[in-house]
């Protein structure tokens, strides 16, 4: 639990200091140029500034903590978006932006933006993080359906053009593919067809080849699987979830349970979203995931490193009109 009366969900001053802190523990430094020479910075005072604002006497020009970052040129109070980012960070399964609005007096629409930009903010950076697995490591992979899908299936050339017709399995259903490494991190990708080919680019982008490789007996991972330091499987279909094999626990279960929260969050929490933004709901998930409690990371750690990975990302009306007209 939080201190829902700490000063800074209240105080916009606080907040802006909060958020100073947590950006600029050595002190400010400008995002235009870089310069962060405290005697080449100098925090702006009088009455037609607002508080936080600093000039940078190598480019000459103004910045705040918030320049950079999905919160810049908001005109909801700082304190709001940092309590927001607080209940983001600490729900388990989400929270609806219907639920936001009325906690935080906004509008709903102002809500569900500001729920957009905090998901922007959660997503990970895959490069920097790099490949999941390892030598004497194992991976996860599986992939489930969830809801139906709004873009056309990409044309197979063995169906000549035919529908597909088979009901159950995800023929009408939004694909996802989930990885996760034991004790580790997870990984959640949108795909718009589930074919060997596009899994196996998704795991080899992600995988390290050194990994153990854990699946069901689905045909996607077959070949794949074959690249990888080994292969393993269970036979869902034949009832086998799970084997002890030499010393090892073969199962899928870990990426399964991974689904299970998600599909919680997105069916009993918001219950629809358009497939456009299915990936950002996923980072969103991934997110929290990663930051779990049972890694030791609290509620506060976990808000903090949210506020601290808004930097560098951005997203305006513009960019989510646009991409929901996709």
């Amino acid at each position: 639990m939080f201190d829902l009366t700490a000063e800074i969900y209240h105080d916009a001053d606080k907040a802006r200091e909060h958020l100073e802190a947590i950006h600029w523990p050595h002190g400010p430094y400008c995002p235009h140029c870089g310069n962060a020479n405290p005697e080449r910075i100098t925090k702006l005072a009088g009455k037609s500034t607002r508080p936080g604002v600093y000039k940078c006497n190598e480019c000459r020009a103004p910045f705040s903590v918030t320049v950079g970052t999905v919160f810049e040129r908001s005109k909801i109070p700082l304190n709001k978006w940092v309590l927001a980012s607080h209940l983001y960070a600490s729900s388990k399964k989400g929270m609806s932006a219907h639920q936001l609005h009325r906690m935080l007096g906004v509008t709903y629409k102002t809500a569900w933006f500001m729920a957009h930009r905090i998901r922007e903010a959660m997503k990970e950076d895959v490069k920097s993080s790099g490949p999941l697995g390892g030598e004497g490591k194992t991976v996860e992979a599986d992939e489930t359906y969830i809801g139906k899908r709004e873009t056309p299936r990409t044309p197979s050339p063995q169906r000549k053009g035919r529908p597909y017709l088979k009901s159950g399995g995800g023929a009408h259903k939004r694909i996802v593919v989930g990885l996760v490494e034991r004790g580790g991190n997870v990984r959640m990708f949108h795909l718009n067809d589930a074919t060997a080919s596009t899994v196996r680019d998704v795991l080899v982008r992600n995988v390290d080849r050194a990994s153990n490789l854990y699946t069901d007996s689905s045909r996607l991972y077959t070949r794949t699987g074959e690249e990888y330091a080994s292969h393993k499987t269970t036979n869902h279909a034949g009832g086998e979830y799970v084997r002890y094999e030499g010393g090892e626990t073969v199962h899928s279960n870990t990426i399964e349970n991974v689904f299970s929260v998600f599909k919680r969050g997105m069916i009993g929490v918001y219950q629809h979203c358009g497939e456009a933004h299915l990936h950002r709901y996923l980072a969103e998930f991934d997110f929290r995931y990663n930051r779990r409690a049972a890694l030791k990371v609290s509620d506060t750690e976990r808000a903090a490193d949210l506020l601290r990975m808004a930097r560098d990302k951005r997203l305006t009306y513009r960019r989510i009109g646009e991409t929901s007209h996709a």
